[in-house]
């Protein structure tokens, strides 16, 4: 069966998701999956994974669950062909991190999984000192408007989960001096993401100064046998 991703907006009060579930299964969907991305000022924004016994009903899965009072359908894409949990995919890639022992294939790493699990467009690690990327994936905006971007966003004094465009996220990686940014078209990042994707770099940001604290040790003439 087809499974589909329908990111919602959801009035945040008892019974409200049991309405939108009552008309998945209308369609005969089957509702196999849940995930809360923000909540506040009465309404929640939900991610929910539907199986349908095929793929013309997704309009009318559109049409019945948009009927709900109060619900409005923000999103709708095909799930990935595995089997995701946000959740899961958090810590599977909170263990990949911390197991890599050299610079590069950590900030490497850091961008490939966070364009699986944000399901992201292009992801850039951006030197603070230099204004410039060191590592990217997918097709990025120019280094000008990256190391602008970058520079615009720490000054302005707001928090991570609140500042920049809706289509752009990004975290900083004090001790490494560095700032991971995620772009996506049509679908905004919301809360939820944006605190997932700073929990990541505060991981990378310590695993990045003990590789370093570790190479100069081995660099120290102390560290030499002969």
């Amino acid at each position: 069966m087809p499974s589909y991703i329908l990111r919602v907006w959801v009035p945040d009060r008892p019974g409200a998701l049991g309405s939108v579930a009552s008309r998945i299964g209308a369609v005969r969907g089957d509702l196999v999956g849940i995930d809360i991305l923000e909540r506040g000022g009465g309404r929640a924004i939900d991610e929910l994974v539907v199986e349908l016994p095929d793929e013309s009903l997704v309009d009318l899965l559109i049409s019945e669950v948009s009927q709900v009072d109060g619900v409005d359908v923000e999103d709708v894409r095909m799930a990935p062909e595995a089997a995701t949990d946000p959740r899961l995919d958090a810590l599977e890639t909170a263990a990949s991190l911390v197991a890599h022992a050299e610079v590069g294939s950590l900030l490497d790493a850091l961008a490939r999984r966070s364009l699986l699990d944000f399901q992201s467009d292009w992801v850039a690690v951006v030197d603070l000192d230099s204004s410039s990327p060191v590592v990217t994936v997918g097709s990025t905006p120019e280094p000008t408007w990256l190391g602008a971007f970058v520079t615009g966003s720490r000054s302005s004094g707001t928090s991570v989960a609140e500042s920049g465009p809706d289509d752009v996220a990004w975290a900083d990686m004090d001790a490494a001096g560095l700032v991971v940014v995620l772009g996506r078209k049509g679908r905004p990042f919301r809360a939820r993401e944006r605190r997932q994707l700073t929990a990541l770099a505060r991981i990378v940001d310590h695993r990045w100064a003990e590789l370093h604290t570790r190479a100069g040790r081995l660099a120290h003439p102390s560290a030499l046998s002969f």
